[in-house]
Parts: structure tokens; C-alpha cells; sequence
């Protein structure tokens, strides 16, 4: 959010309910060459949820950008909250997540087709073909029907727990103790009142801020049990100037979360795309995501991610450390040591990255871009039994530029021409981009026009 007016930030609530299988293996191999994060999108929130069973810990991103005095955040939750299910979060954890689980572009090499052909020629001969696999608030108005259940100081944030009897009564009461509500909060607060939700309703506390030597808002975290799964996307459109961009990240035990009230597909993937797209890949994603999501009418879900967090192949940035997803609130591994009791630290990033042992979390990557008209009910979300590792890939192929004379030179040259037209067709239809402009920056000349022949011609041969 870069209003500077407080916000309405509701991203919540979870429940994980189906069992899993192990996710499977599939090498991509390849040169990881850049990614495409969530910073590529300027109004776009993120949140983790960490679940298991009917324990969930929530992670809300903040980023708002106004006055500290007036930032609000108010955000529906199933149970009555003590102080000691909240917690200030670290900014980088999500940020390791974002990279880790973005979209990503890989680059290969032809070789030379004639010492390939001989390798191949060799191998054969010997038999041996390898595969590599602020100030105090009243405590109640009874006449509002509203009612403070509890008070905290957590960090930089004084937040307050609330109940309510009526959406015009909690309104009003946020109002009067210093809230600017957007147009419609009555309305959209309405449904969580007759849900029996309580309200997690924070302020900053700016004497702690200026304690805390950080520039920006710290993430929140909530910690509690229920048999909801669930984000109430609706309170935050309240103060949206247009569509959303939502990152949903979730770290399970046993399997892909979906959403079960939208369509959840799969990003387009792992596809050829020119190499010239090296140099203009975030506009290349952000159109092709655009269009995506047109041709999907404007109401779906899209899968970026879904891997375990043990290792990735290509590799956007190394997978998170068992110390890390711990404050990420993944409580089942505590009691589950590290191989060789020793904790991994990070490394280079390389094309395939193996953690040592395996580590029990899953994450998918879920992005959503919601607005009032295509999504009227808030994101419901299930766990399914597909354990079949995903992520947005797009491929990079540099061309063999070799002069050889070999036969299979010849043979590569010919299948190139029409590979380099197949992957201009391919960014067009990705993209809508013009093609004649995608085959100029390529350097290729469309193909020969194809002629047409005689109705009759191939009836008697």
C-alpha cells in the first residue's frame, strides 16, 4: 500500500486439512540468470502461512510508505490473541522466501553438433549411454457494542483485540479513537462481525520505533489455532485504487495448497523464449503475467512455486535454513536436528542446490491479482494431494556459432531456423508483443511465405 492514509491490511487465517505424499524429484539443470520478484509488482502484498494440523502461523509483510502516526493495520482473526501468539518478524525472511520461489530465467548453450555427433557415435560403441538424473484507548463503548478483549505492546506495535456486535457500531468506534476508515468499512467488516471473528487492530508505537534502529515497519507475526483456512482479501480492498497484486507463500508438511473457491492454475513454464529476453526480462514477465491473467478472465490463481524446501534446480537463491524456517513459525522442526547435528549456512548459489538431509516443508508460491469485481468473496484455500514439484521457468538457448562442415552442422542449421521462429511465435503469444518487432531484435527475417496450391492438387497422387 503506498496510500498514506492508515490501512485496512487484511491477509489471514488458515487451515490445512488433506495428507500428502513426499514431493518427487525432476532435474531441471541449467544456468539460473535472473528472477522475477515480487518487487516487480509496486502494489503487491505478501504474507506467509505456516500450518500444520489446526496450528497456523501467520507472517503480514508491511509496506506502507506514509506517516507512522497515521499507519493502521486491522485485520479480522479466528481467536482471542495473547501477547504471547504475536511477534515481530524479520523483513529478510520474506525476502528470502520471494527469491527463493520466484520465477526465474535459465540460459543453455548448443554445442557443437559434430563433436556432439561423435560423443554420441562413441557411447555407442562402448555401450555406455548414461542418464543423469499511541496514547490509551478506552477499554470499552458499550453503547457500539464494541469491546477492547485485550491491550499489548509487541515490539514497535500497541495492538488491541477487539469484539464487536455491529459493523456500524466497531465503525464508529474506530473512528472516534483515531482511525480514518476508507469509504464502505461498515459494509465490508460486516460479514466478519456475523462470523464472530475478532478484530487484531495495531498502531505504531513511535517511541518503540525509534527504538528499533529500522527505517521500515518489521512484519507481523500471529500464532493460533483453528479450523478456518482462509485470507479476508475484501477488508483490503477498501483502500485500492485498482487490482492488487497478493504473494501468498505457504510452508506445509505434505502438499501444494490451492485455492478452493477460485480456479488455481499453473503460470505458463517452461518454455523457449528468444535470447534477447535476457536483457528485458521483468518487462517480459510483467506482460506475460498480464496477459495470463486476461485470457483467465481476471479470476484466478496462479502457481509460480511449489518445491520442498531441501534443495531447487535452477536455483534463484539458496533454500532457507532450518534456523530460518523455525522464526518462520514451521514449530514441527524443532525437535528435528539438522543431518550430523550441524546447521547449514549459506552458500554461493549454484545451478542445483541439495540441503544436507531432508527437510520436512513444502512451499508453494501463490499469486493472485484481485479487485472487487472478479474476486467478491474473500480466498479460501485447501491442500491438495499433488506433490508434483512446479516452478515458472522460462529457458534461454544460445545458438551454436560455429563454422563446421559436418553433416549434423548441417542438419542443426536447418532445425535452428525454424527453432529461433517457433520461440518469436512463443514470446508473441506469451506476451502479446508484435512479432515483427520480437523477430527484429532477434536478428531473423520472417519465414517464406507459404504458397497455396490447387484444390486439386494431391486428390490423385
Amino acid at each position: 500500500m503506498k496510500s498514506s492514509k492508515p490501512i485496512l491490511f487484511a491477509q489471514v487465517i488458515a487451515l490445512i486439512i488433506a495428507a500428502l505424499l513426499p514431493a518427487s524429484a525432476f532435474a531441471f539443470c541449467g544456468f539460473f540468470v535472473s528472477k522475477a520478484d515480487a518487487s516487480l509488482y509496486n502494489e503487491a502484498s505478501q504474507v506467509v502461512i505456516v500450518r500444520e494440523g489446526e496450528k497456523t502461523v501467520l507472517t503480514m509483510a508491511n509496506d506502507y510508505k506514509g506517516d507512522l502516526k497515521e499507519f493502521a493495520l486491522v485485520v479480522p482473526v479466528p481467536v482471542l490473541l495473547k501477547e504471547g501468539q504475536i511477534n515481530v518478524g524479520e523483513q529478510k525472511l520474506i525476502d528470502r522466501l520471494d527469491a527463493f520461489s520466484a520465477p526465474r530465467l535459465v540460459e543453455y548453450f548448443d554445442e557443437d553438433p559434430c563433436r556432439m555427433r561423435r560423443r554420441m557415435a562413441k557411447s555407442m560403441e562402448m555401450g555406455a549411454v548414461s542418464a543423469d538424473a499511541a496514547a490509551p484507548m478506552p477499554r470499552s463503548a458499550q453503547n457500539l457494542g464494541v469491546t477492547v478483549e485485550a491491550e499489548y505492546v509487541v515490539g514497535e506495535y500497541d495492538i488491541l483485540i477487539l469484539s464487536a456486535k455491529e459493523s456500524s457500531g466497531l465503525e464508529t468506534w474506530l473512528s472516534q479513537n483515531g482511525y480514518k476508515l476508507p469509504k464502505g468499512a461498515s459494509k465490508a467488516l460486516a460479514p466478519y462481525i456475523r462470523q464472530n471473528l475478532k478484530f487484531f487492530v495495531a498502531k505504531v508505537n513511535l517511541k518503540e520505533q525509534a527504538k528499533t534502529g529500522f527505517e521500515n515497519l518489521r512484519p507481523i507475526q500471529m500464532a493460533f489455532e483453528s479450523k478456518r483456512f482462509m485470507l479476508p482479501i475484501r477488508l483490503g480492498m477498501l483502500n485500492a485504487q485498482g487490482a492488487q497484486d497478493l504473494i501468498v507463500y505457504t510452508i506445509t508438511r505434505k502438499g501444494r495448497v490451492e485455492s478452493s473457491n477460485y480456479r488455481t492454475v499453473q503460470i505458463p513454464s517452461n518454455m523457449e523464449i528468444p535470447v534477447y529476453a535476457k536483457n528485458e526480462f521483468s518487462d517480459f514477465y510483467k506482460a506475460m503475467f498480464d496477459t495470463a491473467h486476461a485470457r483467465e478472465n481476471k479470476s484466478v490463481v496462479f502457481t509460480e512455486y511449489f518445491w520442498n524446501m531441501s534443495w531447487c534446480d535452477p536455483c534463484a537463491a539458496n533454500p532457507l535454513t532450518h534456523k530460518e524456517l523455525l522464526k518462520l513459525g514451521a514449530f514441527w522442526l524443532r525437535d528435528q536436528v539438522p543431518q550430523n547435528g550441524i546447521q547449514p549456512q549459506p552458500r554461493p548459489i549454484r545451478p542445483r542446490r541439495m540441503a544436507p538431509g531432508a527437510v520436512d516443508a513444502l512451499l508453494t508460491r501463490l499469486h493472485v491479482r484481485y479487485d472487487a469485481e472478479n474476486f467478491p468473496e474473500d480466498l479460501m484455500f485447501h491442500e491438495t494431494t499433488d506433490k508434483r514439484n512446479f516452478q515458472g521457468r522460462y529457458v534461454l538457448r544460445h545458438p551454436w556459432k560455429g563454422d563446421a562442415q559436418c553433416p549434423a552442422a548441417g542438419h542443426y542449421r536447418e532445425r535452428l531456423a525454424k527453432s529461433q521462429e517457433t520461440r518469436a511465435q512463443t514470446l508473441a503469444n506469451l506476451t502479446g508483443w508484435k512479432i515483427e518487432d520480437i523477430r527484429k531484435k532477434m536478428g531473423v527475417a520472417a519465414p517464406p511465405a507459404k504458397k497455396d496450391r490447387p484444390w486439386w492438387d494431391s486428390i490423385f497422387r
